[in-house]
């Protein structure tokens, strides 16, 4: 897919005038803490995602004042100039000293309209992501600025999960591209590394009621046929439509609680499973605001656990309930974690795909995705580059701030056509729909 080439720059380091060296442990050992919400994804590897930025007149992407942001914005994210490894005990811990973030400058022959699609693939991934599986230690952060022949910009990063999830991820962007806008910037939100307001109690305990809703495995199977990535564009007048028919008579309801019901539904059908099986809706829910106190805003880490919500799918096609959680369901995850951690002590992700009954949806809703402006104006669209397994979907915001939401399924080829018909029908016939959505809130007591 034409021509490419690029040049690895030298590891791009913080600038720490006190050349001061930390370790950020989370694996636990005498003095320090076990941060089981961190640990539970050190085998998840990079997050690869990509934005495309068309060429603007006037502006010039220089990548030598890129390089000194990023290297200002690594002071106060000094975990993503670190390395992941074993700590003295052989537990897992963040080097955090400055051996520097991976960048990459690079050129192709291709355009920012040859990705009108804009679908997550593995071609997509090895032309922008920098290669970071075979590093040892682990690189935390890579990114690889690509120029494009119609003078467009593909940005392509790669963040290790153990380091962040996606608000911390796009935290650390927002800062980042603020500070290429103006060298002179100061950080607008302190970036909090204290990780042990997330340590599990002592002794751990899991609330009874607690695995009703939550889901700490995941369930894998074979795939059943090829599988296929596609992005769909859910316009602000169907969104709108469905929240009416989620909320009823109960009030307003998030563009997630609506949309996530939707696409359960449409899979469910699409699928043609029976109507007496069971199916599970998973999804990683942010603890941020559901823990007392909540946590501080700037928080760097990991903070989400898994819900799920699970039916008959005669009763899931007519009516679906999405939980959300308080602080004892979150404490009884990281102490669940805290507990059954060894488990999964070293083991790499498992492969596979989601079973035909189970659905994970993952929001980056809501999210300053699109805030990534380094001078060259705001990115036209931003994806994860590749999918990470079948049965996965991705809800983003559509972009043009328009109100609409893109949804990213990964899943069997064959059912592709008639999801398709099921998710995007006209605004009426959501609105005519006597089928009626509900999203209970889940208390313990």
């Amino acid at each position: 897919m034409g021509n490419f080439s690029s040049k690895l720059e030298p590891p791009l380091g913080y600038q720490n005038q006190n050349n001061e060296i930390k370790q950020l442990h989370i694996g636990g050992q005498n003095n320090t803490i076990r941060i089981p919400l961190d640990l539970v994804l050190a085998n998840r590897g990079h997050t690869p995602t990509v934005y495309f930025y068309r060429s603007h007149s006037g502006a010039v992407v220089n990548v030598a004042r890129l390089k000194g942001a990023m290297a200002k914005a690594l002071v106060a994210f000094y975990p993503l100039a670190g390395r992941l490894g074993m700590g003295a005990h052989g537990l897992v811990e963040i080097d955090c000293a400055g051996q520097g973030a991976l960048f990459v400058v690079a050129r192709s022959g291709l355009a920012v309209d040859d990705f009108s699609g804009f679908r997550p693939s593995p071609e997509l991934r090895r032309l922008f992501v920098p290669r970071v599986e075979q590093d040892s230690p682990s690189v935390m952060c890579a990114v690889q600025v690509t120029f494009l022949k119609c003078g467009g910009v593909a940005l392509g990063t790669a963040l290790h999960h153990v380091a962040a999830d996606a608000i911390s991820a796009f935290h650390f962007f927002q800062t980042w591209s603020a500070f290429s806008r103006d060298p002179a910037a100061a950080l607008e939100l302190p970036v909090v590394h204290d990780r042990t307001l997330l340590r599990a109690r002592s002794p751990p305990f899991v609330h009874p009621d607690a695995l009703s809703v939550f889901c700490p495995k995941l369930n894998l199977s074979e795939p059943s046929g090829p599988i296929v990535s596609e992005t769909f564009v859910i316009s602000k007048d169907q969104v709108a439509a469905l929240k009416r028919a989620c909320a009823g008579d109960s009030g307003r309801v998030s563009t997630f609680c609506a949309v996530s019901a939707h696409v359960w539904r449409c899979v469910c059908v699409a699928r043609r499973l029976p109507p007496d099986a069971t199916t599970r809706l998973t999804f990683p829910a942010s603890v941020r605001r559901s823990l007392r106190p909540p946590l501080p805003a700037g928080y760097f880490g990991n903070g989400i656990i898994w819900l799920g919500a699970a039916g008959k799918v005669r009763d899931v096609v007519s009516s679906e309930d999405l939980p959300s959680s308080d602080d004892e369901l979150v404490r009884s995850a990281i102490d669940y974690f805290e507990l059954t951690l060894a488990e999964t002590d070293g083991q790499s992700a498992p492969a596979g795909c989601m079973p035909d009954t189970e659905l994970r949806v993952i929001s980056w809703l809501g999210m300053p995705v699109y805030d990534a402006d380094f001078g060259w104006g705001k990115p036209l669209a931003m994806l994860r580059a590749e999918s990470e397994r079948a049965g996965f979907v991705y809800l983003m915001d559509g972009g043009q701030g328009d109100g609409g939401v893109r949804v990213n399924i990964c899943t069997e080829a064959a059912i592709l056509t008639d999801f398709q018909r099921l998710l995007l029908p006209s605004s009426s016939s959501v609105l005519n729909s006597n089928k009626k959505i509900t999203c209970d809130k889940v208390q313990y007591k």
